[in-house]
């Protein structure tokens, strides 16, 4: 079940192939302060730089950046990210403290309106890397005491909370073997519910196998840029909702 197909190169739309460590480069002349403000974090879980989570994320991007938002990138493996939580970084703990790596990642975070996070389902569960980024990062600092008490993450407290997977398998097989059911009780609806989302919005792009029809990595990069641009327009309304809000005080 792993979705290490469609990595290599010509399998892909050849101007979507660009991996999403590098910077999209965005045109914000004449849009509104708003939207100028608003910052979505895209973070990546895929060992290969040319493989078609990249090439979601980079799309998804791209339709950020012609809506006039900014986005930034974080390819977890291009930056060695390293997924291992340490003693000292459970809050529990009498000698807690963050890491260095772990503010770096955080302050991404909480600069940023939306997090979204790129992966394949593995095995049927997320990849390590994305589990390791959940426990170290978004979930930094939060014991289970606070947990059981309903204290929310204040750092993604309100944001959005997108997901983008793929699999090798189609959405249909992984729905009839329960597995995509408990994909979105135990990871999506948990995790926004208990680190305080906004709400969460999970696109699955199920048989990415190897050749992938072209046509269909069309389809694919297609429903990530719409996926994009809803999530763009609920953080437009929202930021304009702020903005008014400021002006009648």
């Amino acid at each position: 079940m792993q979705d290490d197909l469609a990595e290599r190169k010509g399998t892909q739309p050849e101007a979507r192939t660009r991996g999403t460590a590098e910077p999209v480069e965005e045109s914000l002349a004449g849009k509104a302060d708003s939207d100028r403000d608003i910052q979505h974090l895209i973070v990546v879980g895929h060992p290969s730089a040319d493989s078609f989570c990249h090439s979601i994320a980079h799309a998804y991007a791209t339709a950020v950046a012609e809506y006039g938002q900014r986005s930034v990138t974080r390819d977890l493996y291009a930056i060695g990210f390293d997924p291992l939580l340490k003693a000292d970084e459970r809050p529990d703990t009498a000698r807690f403290h963050l890491s260095p790596d772990v503010e770096t990642e955080l302050s991404f975070v909480r600069a940023s309106r939306s997090i979204t996070l790129v992966y394949p389902i593995w095995f049927g569960m997320p990849p390590a890397i994305i589990k390791g980024y959940v426990d170290r990062v978004l979930g930094a600092g939060l014991s289970i005491k606070a947990v059981r008490g309903n204290k929310r993450q204040e750092a993604l407290s309100g944001k959005q909370f997108v997901l983008l997977t793929t699999s090798g398998a189609s959405l249909p097989w992984l729905a009839e073997r329960g597995l995509w059911y408990s994909l979105r009780e135990a990871f999506d609806y948990y995790l926004e519910g208990t680190l305080g989302f906004a709400s969460s919005e999970h696109e699955h792009f199920g048989s990415i196998v190897s050749p992938l029809s072209p046509d269909y990595a069309a389809e694919c990069l297609t429903r990530a840029e719409e996926r994009a641009r809803m999530i763009c327009s609920v953080l437009h309304n929202t930021a304009h909702r702020e903005q008014m809000a400021r002006l009648r005080k």
